[in-house]
């Protein structure tokens, strides 16, 4: 998909910016920078879409995004309700790669940093012992300034780059260059989506959405997103049940329909596909892995 370029704000006289965000959702804008980005919900869940890759997330989750990697964070529709109650809330470092020094990527003792920003182009998840440390050091830079700031930071790189407590999101990511049409196509193309994947979508109908013909939509969207419309709706589904099933206590049958898919063998065989469980043992494996040591939820295999 191809998103719309964004420009973080980073303050004057500073190196690389760190804040921590409070608002009603995280927006809906595919978008891009040149900054990688560290990204830790503290609060709030939906379907994050990053390269290529559709998946759950929720409270507790980390991500390092390399430069001109394009994401976006989509809440549960109940986000975008107006609930004054209803917040979500994220911390975010945003570093551009040589904001430390055009000659700091050739130090010798900076050697693995380079290795770490290759890692981080195709989406990292941070788990276990590296997440909590690095939720500290972000707590942390919050409130330092000046060269205890710059420390901050290469702590953050260090614990990242000596880390092997992560799963890659997309390691086969290819980006696309194309235009502005295209980043507004794409992106009316995700807002229909989420918010119409529980009735029948047919091919005329987002084609219709987009303004193409059925033929040349479903050969734009396979270039633009190396998929078909079908496989990408599917994933949607797939995200949702799985939230569901960890969620509530409706029988799978009941997810099954609220996704919806219109039977439930098609329901069982697209979530084994796409998760490499059925919904039951997704559901009781979570609970299972939950009861054991708090993680976010199972994330879809991309």
């Amino acid at each position: 998909m191809k998103p719309l370029f964004h420009k973080v704000p980073i303050k004057l006289q500073t190196s690389f910016s760190v804040r921590n965000d409070i608002a009603s959702n995280f927006g809906n804008i595919w978008h891009y920078h040149p900054e990688l980005e560290l990204h830790y919900v503290k609060k709030g869940a939906g379907v994050r879409f990053i390269g290529n890759d559709v998946s759950n997330f929720s409270e507790g989750e980390m991500i390092l995004l390399g430069a001109n990697l394009p994401h976006t964070w989509r809440c549960n529709q109940e986000y975008y309700q107006g609930n004054p109650d209803l917040k979500v809330e994220a911390s975010i470092v945003h570093f551009l790669p040589d904001c430390l020094g055009n000659d700091f990527l050739n130090l010798p003792e900076a050697h693995q940093i380079p290795h770490l920003y290759k890692l981080a182009q195709y989406g990292m998840i941070i788990k276990g012992e590296t997440r909590e440390k690095l939720k500290d050091l972000i707590s942390d830079a919050l409130k330092a300034s000046d060269l205890k700031r710059l420390t901050i930071l290469l702590s953050i790189l260090s614990t990242l780059a000596e880390s092997d407590e992560y799963e890659l999101i997309n390691p086969s990511y290819k980006p696309i260059n194309t235009s502005k049409i295209d980043t507004d196509r794409i992106n009316k193309i995700c807002d229909y989506t989420l918010s119409n994947f529980r009735k029948e979508i047919t091919l005329n109908e987002i084609a219709s959405i987009s303004n193409l013909s059925t033929t040349s939509f479903c050969r734009y969207f396979k270039l633009m997103t190396k998929k078909t419309y079908y496989d990408f709706l599917i994933e949607i589904r797939v995200s949702h049940a799985c939230r569901m099933l960890i969620e509530t206590n409706l029988t799978v049958e009941a997810v099954c329909m609220d996704c919806g898919f219109n039977n439930a063998s098609n329901f069982y065989r697209h979530f084994k596909k796409i998760t490499g469980s059925t919904p039951a043992d997704y559901k009781k494996k979570y609970h299972y892995l939950e009861a054991q040591v708090p993680e976010p939820p199972l994330q879809l295999i991309a």
